[in-house]
């Protein structure tokens, strides 16, 4: 950790607010020659370049940077570690895809060796594409959770994490029982939740894996560990839909179902939301449950066409994920393209201020952690990204020709990928650098 005070001097940008909630140029601040103070891992001081300086110490360390944006770090509100080896698998939609290529991956991670090499290139992948924060599913076993948690407790990450809970509907060599699932969850838990930057998410994979009675379960884990996350999948496809109804034909919804066994609640976030009533969206709402936005996935899939205005006119929380293995980039960058494209194909606009609050403040106040990260105000942990506006020929082309700061932010996020992030830092010590290629050298 950073103990020493260090400044970093650039244009600097961060979300202050949703722009739904406030007028446009109040939901975040710009400033075209900003500097960013960190101390202790924490941000101790920001704002025009002259002003800061003179109020700083003379001999404030201080890095400059040209043509580069800083801004918080990522949030990923739902991603799957297990799937890296299977992203961009071919040709199928949701239920054929979990049995033909998801699976069989996830068997893999019964063994820790292969589980740890994954691990460390998964937070490397995050890492260099600017994420700072993820929520994030493991495999049913054990050991894959275990491993995890070490790789992002080395890096000090901030992030969420949990086993997943499956009983039926899916292979003997990745399914659970009840008890054996809730036994594993509580020593993961009292092992891992809360330590150091550390959460855990009770993790059932979606209703059809469970039973009603491993369901009852992670009721019972909420009850016993009331802040801890619970992170599953809603409402993605129609099919599964159609099969949620058909387990459980005594009630009413898919998210009627995690209702009734007590699994909403102000730690719940939902994958995907695509296919909501108005009734589902209140329910959310009235729980404090949030849902996370999968652009990549959800085109990649031929899931369907995600309504945020519907889910934001009901009060419901939403953040942005990427969705990897069915995602097709780690990048919240290119995430965000694909959002805007999903908005377009429902005559919608995301202005892209918007889509800056979704993938960072956004993000952490869907996991109730804007208190600690989402943005770069005073006293906040000191997790953001360097992204560089020049990366490509034509991204320095087209800035060339943007004479605005939405107009800028429009350029980075429609032409922008792992390329255009400079440098990321963690809890103020620089997590990666794209002048070291090999992330892993800057990793005990």
């Amino acid at each position: 950790m950073t103990t020493q005070r260090k400044a970093y001097r650039a244009s600097i940008v961060h979300s202050v607010a949703d722009p739904k909630d406030v007028n446009l140029e109040e939901s975040y601040e710009y400033y075209e020659d900003g500097i960013l103070v960190v101390e202790n891992g924490h941000i101790v001081d920001i704002g025009h370049a002259e002003e800061v300086l003179q109020r700083q110490p003379q001999n404030l360390d201080v890095r400059e940077y040209k043509d580069k944006v800083i801004t918080s770090g990522f949030i990923d509100t739902h991603i799957h570690y297990p799937q890296t080896g299977m992203i961009a698998s071919y040709g199928e939609q949701l239920l054929d895809w979990l049995e033909n290529y998801t699976f069989p991956e996830e068997r893999r991670f019964k063994n820790p060796v292969y589980a740890h090499k994954v691990a460390k290139l998964f937070l490397d992948e995050l890492t260099s594409n600017g994420t700072t924060t993820a929520l994030v599913f493991g495999t049913v076993h054990k050991e894959s959770v275990n491993v995890f948690f070490e790789e992002a407790e080395k890096r000090n990450m901030r992030m969420i994490a949990g086993k997943v809970l499956m009983d039926r509907n899916a292979p003997d060599y990745l399914t659970d029982t009840p008890e054996s699932g809730y036994q594993d969850s509580k020593e993961l838990i009292e092992k891992w939740h809360n330590r150091g930057r550390l959460h855990y998410a009770v993790t059932p994979r979606f209703a059809p894996t469970s039973t009603q009675e491993q369901l009852s379960t992670v009721g019972r884990l909420l009850e016993e560990y009331p802040d801890v996350y619970m992170h599953t999948h809603l409402s993605e496809n129609k099919k599964e839909i159609e099969w949620v109804l058909d387990l459980f034909p005594e009630r009413d919804s898919y998210l009627d179902v995690y209702d009734h066994y007590g699994l909403l609640h102000k730690r719940s976030v939902f994958a995907h939301g695509i296919h909501l009533s108005d009734c589902e969206c209140q329910r959310l709402a009235e729980t404090d449950s949030a849902i996370a936005f999968c652009p990549t996935s959800n085109l990649f899939l031929g899931s369907g066409l995600f309504k945020l205005p519907k889910l934001e006119q009901h009060g419901v929380r939403v953040g942005m994920g990427t969705d990897v293995g069915a995602g097709t980039s780690f990048s919240i960058l290119q995430t965000m393209s694909e959002a805007y494209k999903i908005m377009q194909l429902q005559q919608e606009k995301l202005h892209p201020v918007k889509s800056l609050f979704l993938a960072t403040l956004g993000g952490a106040r869907s996991l109730h952690l804007d208190d600690k990260i989402g943005n770069l105000a005073i006293g906040k942990e000191a997790d953001f990204v360097v992204l560089d506006t020049h990366a490509t020929q034509l991204m320095r082309f087209r800035m060339q020709q943007a004479t605005t700061l939405e107009e800028k932010l429009f350029v980075l996020m429609s032409l922008g990928d792992d390329r255009t992030v400079s440098e990321t830092y963690i809890y103020g010590e620089q997590a990666y650098d794209a002048h070291f290629k090999d992330v892993t050298k800057l990793v005990s």
